[in-house]
C-alpha cells in the first residue's frame, strides 16, 4: 500500500499562514463605564481602539460635544469650551482621551463614544453629586443652665439627600438627639436638622454635611452655646418669710384688738365712775339748795331770801345780835355731832350759834 504524502505540505502551508495572519480580534474599549464625582470636578475619559478607524464622536446626553479625525484626514473638533479630546500619544490613533471640565448636575448621564465604521459605540454612565451650603440659624444661643436648647440646621441644594450630623465640642452627638428632613426639589435635595439638648456648659455646637463623594473637606457650619448660671430658688425661702410674716400680722392683730379691747372696756369703767360721781354730787347739791327741805339742825330765824331788801325792823336773836335793813341772812345748818361736843347742850336745852356775814 503506498501512502502519498503530497497534501501534507499544502495543510502546513495553510496552519502557517492562518498562524501568521490569523484572525485578529480589533477591539473597541471605553474606560470608566462608571462614574460618580463632585458637581464642580473634571472628568477623564479613554477610549482605545485596535485596528484601523478614520472618525470618532463624543456625545453627553443628546449633545454632540466633540469629534476626532486620525492624522492626515482631519483635525479634533470641540464644540464647546467646557470639552476637550486629543491622542493619548502624539500620532498614535489607537488611543483618545476626552475630558470634561466642571461638570454640572444638568450633565448626569450617559457619555457615548462612538467610532465609525464596524466598531460602533461604548456608553458609560455618569453620576453627578452636588455639595450645597450649610448653615446653623440663630447664631449664637444664650441660655440659662438646665435649660433645654435647640439647634436648627439648613442644607440647600445637595444631591442626593445629604447625610447630616452633629457634634459638640468635637465630639459626635448621639442621633437620638436631632431628627432630620429632607425635600427633593427637582435635581436637588433641601435638608433641615433639629437638635435638642439640655444645656449644662459653655458648648461649641457644629452641623456636618456630607455626600458619598465628599469625603474631605465636610461641609459645616458652628455656633457656640453660652451657658449661664441658673439663680438660686428662692421659693422655699419667700414661703418660710411670708409664713413668719402672715403669723407676726396676725398676732399683731390680736394683740391690737385684745389692747383696743381693754381701752374702751377702762374708758366705760372710767365713765361710769365719772357718772356716778356726778350723780352723787348733783344729789348732795338738791339736797342743800332744794327749798323748804333741810336734813338737820333748825330753822334759823334771821335768814332772808336772796333778793329781799327790807325784813322786819329788828329782830333779836338768841345771842342777842341784830341785823339792820339791807343785810343778808345765810342759815347755817346746825350740826349735831353725835360722839363729840360740837353742839353743847345746857340742861336738856340746845345751844344755837349764828353768824352774821356783811
Amino acid at each position: 500500500m503506498t501512502v502519498c504524502w503530497k497534501p501534507w505540505p499544502n495543510l502546513v502551508w495553510i496552519c502557517l499562514s492562518l498562524c501568521a495572519t490569523g484572525v485578529v480580534t480589533e477591539e473597541f474599549k471605553l474606560q470608566p463605564l462608571n462614574s460618580t464625582v463632585l458637581q464642580g470636578s473634571d472628568v477623564r475619559y479613554t477610549a482605545t481602539v485596535v485596528g484601523t478607524w478614520q472618525s470618532m464622536t463624543w456625545t453627553v446626553g443628546e449633545y454632540l460635544v466633540a469629534t476626532v479625525h486620525v492624522p492626515g484626514t482631519g483635525n479634533i473638533s470641540v464644540f464647546s469650551d467646557q470639552y476637550a479630546a486629543r491622542f493619548c500619544v502624539k500620532d498614535d490613533i489607537s488611543c483618545v482621551e476626552f475630558f470634561m471640565y466642571n461638570v454640572t448636575r444638568g450633565q448626569s448621564g450617559k457619555v457615548i463614544c462612538f467610532v465609525m465604521g464596524k466598531y460602533g459605540s461604548k456608553t458609560a454612565d455618569l453620576y453627578v453629586q452636588a455639595s450645597g451650603v450649610v448653615s446653623i440659624t440663630g447664631g449664637t444661643v444664650t441660655a440659662t443652665q438646665g435649660d433645654q436648647v435647640e439647634f436648627q440646621c439648613a442644607a440647600f441644594l445637595w444631591f442626593p439627600d445629604p447625610t447630616i450630623t452633629w457634634t459638640r465640642n468635637g465630639e459626635a452627638v448621639n442621633s437620638s438627639l436631632y431628627n432630620t428632613t429632607s425635600v427633593n426639589d427637582v435635581n436637588y435635595f433641601n435638608s433641615t436638622s433639629v437638635l435638642k439638648f439640655q444645656a449644662e456648659r459653655n458648648t461649641r455646637v457644629e452641623c456636618l454635611a456630607t455626600v458619598p463623594t465628599l469625603t474631605k473637606p465636610i461641609q459645616s457650619s458652628s455656633v457656640y452655646l453660652v451657658v449661664v448660671p441658673k439663680p438660686p430658688d428662692w421659693t422655699v425661702l419667700i414661703a418660710v418669710v411670708l409664713s413668719f410674716s402672715c403669723a407676726a400680722l396676725l398676732a399683731l392683730l390680736i394683740i391690737g384688738i385684745v389692747f383696743c379691747y381693754k381701752r374702751r372696756k377702762e374708758k366705760q369703767l372710767t365713765y361710769q365712775d365719772e357718772m356716778s360721781r356726778r350723780v352723787r354730787t348733783q344729789s348732795q347739791l338738791s339736797g342743800v339748795h332744794a327749798p323748804g327741805q333741810r336734813k338737820t339742825g333748825q330753822m334759823n330765824a334771821g335768814y332772808m331770801p336772796d333778793g329781799q331788801t327790807s325784813v322786819a325792823p329788828s329782830q333779836n336773836t338768841d345771842s342777842g345780835f341784830s341785823q339792820a335793813n339791807g343785810s343778808q341772812f345765810y342759815e347755817i345748818h346746825d350740826i349735831v355731832n353725835h360722839a363729840g361736843s360740837a353742839c353743847n347742850t345746857v340742861d336738856g336745852v340746845m345751844k344755837h350759834r349764828h353768824v352774821t356775814i356783811v
